[in-house]
């Protein structure tokens, strides 16, 4: 029963997250895959700075324990010195102190010894680890720097998609039905046609109606009126015979004076 819960569960995430992806905008997915980025490339920054503060810590440790080991060294030795000196004089009570302070120089001596030995393990490991780390941030910031330069591009590319789906829907729409209300723009420009072949259909017919003669006379008659009301101011205004025709019996005359035939 629970795994069926689980995989009941598994199965609603996926449907709901692919119906997410096709309502979200990609452009606000865009820029929150940049943000991730960037957040994911600041603490990865912070994790390197702590394994390389760790390497920094102990390689200060390590110097501070070859100074103590060359300073308890150099108090052993010189504490067999001076204890063999004292013996040397005879003075046993001062060299038994300075033989027991040597001891006490060499034991410690051992104990610093093996911490250097530990520390430059340590050391060695820490280097290696910061150095990888150095490495983890230089990659990453090559990846971030990468995806940044292909946000534009992709933005861009984002840009031309939404342009061709609309010009793509506009194309559509010019032989789609938009509605069950609406007519197609195919089927409205045949309606327009129709109309305007069944107009000049019409205009044709009226022509060749006794109606349409009648006007076509009137309108000669009025033509032939305006004709003779224009010969008539011609004449009041004695222009008429400028106007008409040279007469029949006009003929050119010759050099000699003569009327050519």
């Amino acid at each position: 029963m629970f795994r069926l819960f689980k995989r009941l569960g598994a199965y609603i995430t996926a449907a709901l997250t692919g119906k997410f992806n096709e309502v979200a905008d990609p452009k606000i997915q865009l820029e929150q895959a940049i943000i991730e980025a960037q957040d994911q490339h600041r603490r990865l920054k912070e994790q390197a700075a702590n394994v390389i503060a760790n390497q920094k810590q102990t390689e200060m440790r390590l110097n501070r324990a070859m100074e103590e080991l060359g300073s308890l060294n150099a108090k052993a030795r010189q504490a067999v010195l001076m204890a063999d000196d004292a013996t040397k004089k005879g003075d046993t009570k001062k060299a038994t102190e300075l033989t027991h302070a040597a001891e006490s120089f060499a034991s410690r001596l051992i104990s610093v010894e093996n911490e250097v030995e530990n520390l430059k393990t340590l050391h060695l490991q820490s280097s290696q680890a910061s150095d990888q780390a150095k490495s983890a941030v230089q990659q990453n910031s090559m990846m971030l720097q990468k995806k940044l330069g292909e946000r534009q591009k992709l933005l861009s590319q984002l840009d031309q998609a939404k342009m061709q789906e609309q010009m793509n829907r506009a194309m559509t729409s010019l032989s789609e039905t938009v509605g069950q209300d609406v007519p197609t723009f195919d089927e409205v420009r045949d309606k327009i046609e129709q109309r305007y072949a069944k107009a000049l259909g019409s205009s044709e017919l009226q022509g060749q109606t006794v109606e349409a003669r009648m006007l076509e006379v009137e309108q000669a008659a009025m033509d032939t009126e305006a004709q003779s009301r224009l010969s008539q101011i011609r004449s009041q205004l004695g222009l008429e015979e400028a106007v008409s025709a040279p007469a029949d019996d006009a003929k050119p005359v010759t050099e000699g004076g003569t009327t050519a035939v």
